[in-house]
């Protein structure tokens, strides 16, 4: 919810002491983002996935380069996080691999070495940014932001359907000036929607940015959280926002009598 911390303080370390202390942040626009997380350290991989979905990112984790790739050109993601040094297929020769098939995901490595020539090899098989470890979960989380800003077209930090307003940077949603308490998911499936204002949202296009492959396809978890949001936001005699459309998915936005939204 905002104006709180969804975790720890702090994030465990790696066994192999790769990753610091972190603490957490309330300002980001995180939600409605699927990424993949490459890494083959156990502690490291956890410790990432669990820290990026506690800021309302959806997020698949593999421990191997050749999981990796089946991942990525099976699913559509938002960026990827990958570790240079892995079992199966590394870092370099994945990013390589993927912008040979005209995948342009952005893509952040991660590797201990931090060498000029390691750093050239990367950018150079196709990588957008280079991170060495150990590094601070706050850096990774700004970097994951420039890759983003760089390939999205420009959003602006309050997004407005009619006298609703989502904040993106500070995760906090208003309608008709009160404040509406959301869980880290709800507001990522809301923000998504926001972001798609006045258009049909498919469910597999909700599934893809707002969960990851915990996410059940014939579960009833969408429905459920349309409901909770759709109590939240039009609650209180408001005029109706959240609308479902049977067979083709939701919609954000006043309804019109041709059934569109504006």
């Amino acid at each position: 919810m905002p104006g709180r911390s969804d975790g720890p303080d702090t994030a465990p370390r790696s066994s192999r002491g790769r990753l610091r202390p972190y603490y957490a942040s309330r300002t980001l626009g995180d939600a409605g983002v699927r990424l993949l997380v490459a890494e083959d350290d156990g502690p490291l991989r956890q410790a990432l996935t669990r820290g990026l979905r506690q800021r309302g990112f959806a997020v698949d984790a593999v421990a191997d380069g050749a999981k990796a790739l089946t991942h990525a050109v099976v699913n559509a993601y938002d960026a990827l996080i990958v570790d240079v040094l892995m079992p199966g297929r590394d870092g370099v020769s994945l990013c390589r691999e993927l912008r040979q098939r005209s995948l342009d995901v952005p893509i952040l490595l991660l590797t201990a070495r931090d060498g000029v020539d390691d750093r050239v090899a990367g950018l150079d098989a196709g990588a957008d940014d280079y991170l060495v470890k150990p590094f601070a979960f706050d850096e990774l989380l700004a970097r994951i932001r420039a890759l983003l800003r760089r390939r999205s077209a420009v959003i602006p930090a309050t997004i407005r359907v009619a006298d609703l307003e989502v904040d993106t940077r500070r995760q906090e949603v208003r309608r008709g000036g009160r404040p509406i308490p959301l869980a880290p998911r709800e507001f990522a499936f809301l923000e998504y929607l926001a972001r798609h204002a006045g258009e049909v949202v498919s469910r597999a296009e909700l599934a893809a940015h707002v969960w990851d492959d915990n996410h059940e396809p014939g579960s009833n978890l969408l429905d459920v959280y349309v409901s909770r949001i759709r109590k939240k936001v039009d609650g209180e005699g408001a005029l109706p926002l959240v609308h479902t459309r049977r067979g083709a998915g939701v919609l954000l936005g006043l309804a019109r009598d041709d059934g569109a939204a504006e």
